[in-house]
């Protein structure tokens, strides 16, 4: 599959790593300097973030950005 194939909707883990961690979306919106309505969007799926913002939310899971943001099914 060729990157411009890619499916317009992405699924992340965003919400079971917070979960692990034991943050509320306001703990984590905090970390992340956003609101928990923006948050509640990426863990619903309503709002994919900023490349950015993503690398700001790998970092602080320590994780790959590839390993939380995957492409969803079309």
């Amino acid at each position: 599959m060729w990157p411009w194939d890619a499916p317009d909707t992405m699924n992340n883990l965003v919400r079971e790593l917070r979960g692990e961690r034991g943050w509320s979306q306001a703990d984590l919106a905090q970390k992340l300097d956003v609101s928990r309505q923006t948050v509640n969007a990426i863990e619903t799926g309503k709002y994919d973030p900023s490349l950015p913002l993503a690398f700001k939310i790998a970092h602080l899971f320590g994780m790959p950005i590839e390993m939380i943001f995957v492409p969803g099914e079309e």
